[in-house]
């Protein structure tokens, strides 16, 4: 049986050392990330801040699954290498998609602001994505945190996996995926929160509870609705 094959290597212009200025100013972006544990309702309340505040919304999974089968990509390959050994992408790789697809929307001026307002979902996961994040794309100005006890979340998951037909919507994986939340993300907002860079909302309640607590935390942080 043949070995399998080593994930492969960084191309060495995303390396850390060698790109170290951000490639945008806070006068040409705003990036607010978007954290909460599995079933804290990300992605229905990014939506409702596309809609409302002229955000565009960038998921790095999403990024990741439509650069893995591009043709002519040159982090196609190393993406499906990773994602067959069950290995994390490098996050050199995440947070330069990310970066490509903000440029491209200034670019091609689909913004519907200025500074164009950048939504990234579920991301950053750790803290050295974070850091490296900031350091060579642009500082953040703030991450919304959705606050969510785990028998909520834990409830919403399992009603989704009735229809979802996903995988690891089952409660031995939703619990392990709290885990990982908790160990790998709750330090990112932990470092941000010493920072005074988080708003953190209670996500329960109805979707219109949770919605008008958001509203409320970002424009006190001066994100006015378009």
């Amino acid at each position: 049986m043949a070995e399998p094959s080593a994930p492969a290597a960084v191309p060495p212009e995303l390396s850390p050392s060698t790109n170290t200025s951000p490639r945008f100013s806070p006068d040409e972006v705003t990036v607010i990330f978007v954290l909460g544990g599995p079933g804290s309702g990300k992605g229905t309340q990014s939506e409702n801040l596309v809609r409302d505040y002229g955000f565009m919304h960038l998921s790095a999974g999403d990024l990741l699954r439509v650069e893995q089968v591009r043709e002519g990509s040159e982090y196609g390959d190393l993406i499906r290498n990773h994602i067959r050994e069950g290995t994390i992408v490098p996050m050199e790789v995440t947070v330069v998609l990310l970066s490509n697809a903000m440029s491209n929307t200034l670019v091609n001026g689909t913004a519907n602001t200025s500074p164009a307002r950048f939504l990234i979902d579920g991301f950053p996961r750790k803290l050295d994505q974070a850091i490296f994040f900031e350091e060579t794309v642009c500082p953040s100005r703030m991450t919304l945190f959705l606050n969510c006890p785990e028998d909520v979340m834990l409830a919403r998951l399992l009603k989704r996996g009735e229809t979802s037909g996903r995988d690891d919507d089952n409660i031995e994986s939703i619990r392990k995926r709290f885990r990982v939340f908790e160990k790998t993300s709750m330090p990112v907002v932990h470092m941000y929160e010493k920072e005074g860079k988080v708003v953190r909302v209670e996500a329960t309640g109805t979707k219109e509870d949770v919605y008008a607590r958001i509203r409320e935390g970002i424009e006190g942080k001066s994100i006015t609705p378009i």
